[in-house]
This record gives structure tokens, sequence and C-alpha cells, in this order.
């Protein structure tokens, strides 16, 4: 047996990198009894068979998973969007850092097209104050290419965000040696075609990093859910004021009265179109109760 990292599965078949070789592997039938799916970036044992199947026997204890994109082990997460062709979706976007926040992922923020439309510095301004770091790029010039290299250093991440906001183009633009294909933005739907068809890892700068299927906010929906408890820790700009609610334990955070986050909100020291966004969480998660998740 040896150990290593899943960077590649298609079709049912695993490729797991090693010190030595990267591998070709199928797993266990063990793994469908119990309904485990090995993931991409997985830490798992292997054995090496030379008249037979390499076969995938152990998958170490997971930090972290997404369900979609299909992912584990991640420690950044770009959320990657256009400023135009799409537009961007503040909401989509918050829905991402939330789910991110509460996996214990680091979400960093791109902006894309920048050179189409100049309205970016608003967004650069709500998620740079909320605690974020925002890059902002131009895929025609490589702005901002440099400065995601460098995020990626030494660290396993993953780009999302819905298709056709660039994200091949901004790692073939990070390096080209990638050569992601990438496609056009649909003129007539508005939104480009899946152009990443599975899931994958890529060497970069002493790190990994997955090109992912795009995927639209509903898939989010249906595949990660946070508990209306836990969701006002996931917007990290809250933090300082949910201790100072009148009600604690039975505030919302959204129309309270003698809410501090509301109190924040209307001062301007929190974004009102993040705390939007939770309102919209919050209103589509306060009825689901925690043995509904499992």
């Amino acid at each position: 047996m040896t150990d290593g990292r899943i960077i590649k599965g298609i079709g049912g078949f695993y490729y797991v990198e090693t010190a030595e070789a990267v591998y070709e592997c199928k797993a266990r039938g063990a793994f469908r009894q119990k309904k485990i799916t090995p993931l991409v970036g997985d830490l798992v044992s292997i054995t090496v068979n030379e008249n037979a199947e390499n076969t995938i026997d152990e998958i170490k204890e997971r930090k972290n998973y997404l369900v979609r994109p299909p992912l584990a082990n991640i420690d950044r997460l770009f959320v990657v969007s256009s400023i135009c062709d799409p537009s961007i979706n503040t909401f989509v976007i918050d829905r991402i850092i939330a789910i991110a926040e509460y996996k214990e992922i680091e979400p960093i923020i791109v902006i894309t097209k920048i050179d189409l439309d100049g309205s970016y510095n608003k967004y650069y301004d709500i998620y740079s104050k909320a605690g974020f770091k925002v890059v902002l790029c131009d895929n025609k010039s490589g702005k901002g290419a440099e400065e995601v290299k460098s995020l990626l250093k030494d660290k396993i991440s993953a780009f999302t965000g819905n298709t056709g906001v660039g994200k091949s183009s901004l790692l073939n633009a990070v390096d080209s040696r990638l050569s992601i294909e990438t496609g056009q933005t649909s003129k007539k739907l508005g939104r480009g075609k899946h152009t990443t068809r599975h899931c994958e890892l890529y060497k970069i700068n002493g790190g990994y990093v997955a090109d992912t299927p795009g995927f639209s906010s509903v898939d989010f929906e249906r595949c990660e859910r946070i508990l209306k408890e836990e969701l006002p820790y996931c917007f990290r700009e809250f933090q300082p004021y949910l201790s100072k609610c009148k009600f604690q334990n039975n505030c919302s955070h959204i129309n309270d009265k003698g809410c501090a986050v509301v109190n924040a909100v209307n001062e301007g020291a929190v974004s009102s179109e993040r705390h939007n966004s939770y309102a919209a969480l919050y209103n589509e998660v306060k009825d689901i109760k925690e043995w509904e998740l499992k």
C-alpha cells in the first residue's frame, strides 16, 4: 500500500498522485456499500497491483468537502464573477461565501471582465469592507493573474462560479501550460457553455488548483444548506455585533427590535446588499430542522 491524493475523477476511475507516480484506481466495493464516494482532493491509501486493477483502500479523514463542486480538503475557494456578460449576482456570490465560511474554507472574491464595465468598484468596496480579499481581473490584458497566482502558493484551491464568467480563461492566464478548453458566452442564453466536464487538480505554484464545471445557484440550493442558527456566523462582518443584540437567542438579525446587526446596517457599518442576501438565505432555511439535512 502507498499513500497519495486523488487529483482527477472521471467515469468511475480515480487518478491518485503518489511520491512515485500517478496511478489509475478503482474504489473498493466497500465504499459503495457505505455510500461513500471518493472525491478529488481526498488523501487516500491505495494498493498497486501488477496484474489487476489498482484499488483505493482507505480515504483519510477530510477537513472539509463540497458536494458541488465535488472536492475535499480545500484551503481556498475562489468565487469568480464577471462584472458583465453574464452580469454580477451578489446573492449567488453571498450564498457561495456563506457555504465556504461554514466549511471553514477561505473565500477569495474574483471579479473578471473589468475592461467591459467600470462599475466594479462598487462590488470591490462591498466585499473588501466585509473583510474579504478581492482581486480585479482583466482577462484580455492579464491584469490580476499574477495576484491570483500568488494566492495559490502551497494551497489546495478551487475556482467556482457560474458558466461564462471566465474561470478557465483566468486559469490559462495564471499558467498557460494548463491549456484548459474555453468557450464563448452564448448571446442567446446569456450564459456560457459548460467547458469543463470533470473535476481535476492541476499543479500550480507549489499547490493545486481545481477547475470545476460551472454551476447555478440552484445547484448550491439543492446540495448545501446551513441551519438558521449557524447562518449569522457565516457572515463575518456580523461577528462584532452578534453578542450585542437585545434578544440574542431569538434574534433573526433581520428586522428585530434591538438588533445590533440591523443597527450596524442602518449606520452603514455593514453593507445593506450583504444583509439583504443574509435575509434571503435566512428565509430559505428558517423552517428547516437539523434532522431534515441528514
